[in-house]
């Protein structure tokens, strides 16, 4: 009681109200479709392509356990690869050209419409240009990936080479990020980039090696395997090493691959270090691979930007899912990121908000690498307006237009919480952060405070108004927990057959959705319970509420 009496002023349930990789075409992405709880349900293609992105979703999780995915390639990973847009630099007269880069990146900097350096480009880029190793510290949304990816392809375009660079990151996704962005950056002057992580085909990145890229963007773990696998393969000519997420990296347990690495590399070279905090890890692993280097800070050392709006919601636990559902209804028409502790958890709250008709995709450690680049892309072009993760993609991601983050679980650490509201509110946007408080989080929510050294405003809410959706929203909840029985039921019969998860299925194929698609004996497309009706008949594909036969 003391706790809450000093966290929450006013104990009445509260509501808590928060407020690109570049559109690199010149059509402008769409924009949002207002959603509401109580639409119309139909068997739509919408409505299909959900209930498959859940399916593979759930089919993922069931292969691991309920816990928070660690995974160590999943892990979370800061937010350097937001050097897009940039347009919070547009504040000052600077230009591109005043960092001292040649025209050609200056021009790509203009089409990709980054309007002018951010603060830590503006810092970073000319020290790096002056062949200084740099240790980077920036608040997320900041344009990280720019500071280091800009003076690596001026040097190349003085001294093109292959292998000229390698960039560490902890997490896959992350990786591809960059991937795109110095290929955006390098589009006209030809720049070949391979991207190395886990989940994929070895020998298919070995032949990728094999045609010497100019830029090596790579997991720590499995670029240890190819320098210990792959036949002459080796880093013995890299100009520049960068290692993005450095603080993450350590915390993956990735000291020892990241040793191995670094023996291997020249003396004579050129590192950056960029990091969203400065931890013991990071300052051992500064002293044992960078010479005389400039530290270039340019936030403190636990900031979120100002441009966020951060508020918490202090709930019942168990009215946490109607709370949900009030707030997502409040600010439709809004793009959602929803942040759970677990893998099932995702796949639940993505099954709930989809029987109330809210077009959701989730994301955690547990589905396959194509499964999650295609979830993130869906989410990204705006397909669909909710992505439900784990910290999986709490760190590194930049994609475009969130506006609204839900922390619908508190975040066990700390730190990990400027890296979830970072996802919104990015490269000078506005943005919104909404945290979940129940009773039993509140120690947790005090440390957030702590650390962030501000009081969060309360979100307040009309009770009545969320409790006249409590029937609804339990009814929601009850089916989407039926049906995450069914779809791990249903994997557990196949005897997980991995043709079940093939990487050449795409999200929207599974063999489920295609039984719902296929026509019955009368032509008529079975829906979701066609004329006979009920789950039996929609599962079987019209069948008229019969269940259908197993082979």
């Amino acid at each position: 009681p003391s706790q809450s009496a000093r966290c929450f002023p006013q104990l009445p349930f509260s509501r808590v109200f928060s407020v690109d990789l570049i559109d690199r075409k010149e059509n402008p992405v769409p924009s949002a479709v207002v959603i509401s709880v109580f639409p119309n349900m139909s068997s739509s293609e919408s409505e299909v392509d959900d209930m498959s992105d859940v399916e593979e979703a759930a089919k993922a999780a069931a292969n691991g356990d309920d816990s928070s995915d660690q995974e160590q390639e999943d892990g979370s990973a800061s937010d350097n690869d937001d050097d897009e847009e940039a347009t919070n630099g547009t504040d000052s007269k600077q230009t591109w050209e005043d960092l001292g880069l040649i025209d050609t990146l200056c021009q790509a900097c203009r089409g990709l419409k980054w309007k002018a350096p951010s603060k830590i480009q503006r810092e970073a880029i000319p020290l790096a240009l002056q062949g200084k190793d740099i240790i980077g510290l920036a608040e997320t949304g900041s344009g990280k990936t720019g500071a280091f990816a800009l003076p690596i392809l001026h040097s190349l375009l003085d001294n093109p080479q292959r292998y000229f660079a390698i960039v560490l990151t902890p997490t896959r996704e992350l990786a591809y990020q960059i991937s795109e962005q110095f290929e955006a950056l390098g589009a006209t002057i030809g720049v070949k980039c391979c991207v190395i992580v886990g989940g994929m085909d070895l020998v298919t990145q070995a032949i990728q090696l094999a045609r010497k890229p100019h830029i090596i963007i790579a997991t720590p773990g499995r670029l240890v395997d190819h320098l210990e696998n792959t036949k002459g393969f080796n880093l013995k000519a890299i100009k520049y090493l960068v290692m993005d997420e450095a603080d993450r990296i350590l915390n993956m347990d990735f000291e020892e691959e990241v040793n191995k690495i670094l023996k291997v590399l020249p003396r004579e070279r050129r590192t950056y270090l960029f990091s969203a905090t400065m931890t013991k890890k990071v300052k051992k692993l500064e002293r044992a691979s960078l010479r005389d280097p400039v530290k270039v800070e340019v936030s403190n050392k636990y900031q979120t930007v100002e441009k966020l709006l951060q508020y918490y919601l202090f709930i019942p636990a168990r009215f946490k899912n109607v709370y949900l559902v009030h707030v997502l209804n409040e600010l439709a028409g809004n793009s959602f990121m929803i942040f759970c502790s677990t893998c099932n958890g995702t796949v639940r709250t993505a099954l709930m908000l989809r029987a109330l008709g809210l077009a959701a995709v989730p994301l955690h450690g547990q589905m396959s690498q194509n499964k999650r680049l295609a979830a993130l892309n869906k989410f990204k072009t705006q397909a669909r307006q909710i992505l439900i993760s784990t910290d999986v993609a709490s760190r590194g991601l930049d994609i475009p237009h969130v506006d609204v983050v839900l922390n619908l679980d508190i975040p066990m650490h700390s730190k990990d919480y400027i890296h979830r509201v970072g996802r919104t509110a990015r490269a000078g946007r506005a943005g919104q952060a909404i945290t979940f408080v129940t009773q039993y989080d509140v120690e947790l929510y005090q440390r957030i405070e702590h650390l962030i050294g501000k009081k969060l405003p309360e979100y307040k809410c009309e009770q009545d108004e969320v409790m006249a959706l409590q029937e609804r929203v339990a009814e929601a909840h009850r089916t989407a927990r039926i049906e995450q029985q069914d779809i791990e039921e249903r994997k557990a019969t196949k005897g997980g057959k991995r043709g079940a998860d093939s990487d050449e299925e795409d999200t929207e194929q599974f063999n489920g959705v295609r039984k719902r698609l296929k026509p019955d004996a009368k032509g008529k497309p079975g829906g979701r319970g066609g004329k006979g009706g009920g789950r039996g008949g929609g599962r079987g594909g019209g069948n008229g509420g019969k269940k259908p036969k197993r082979k």
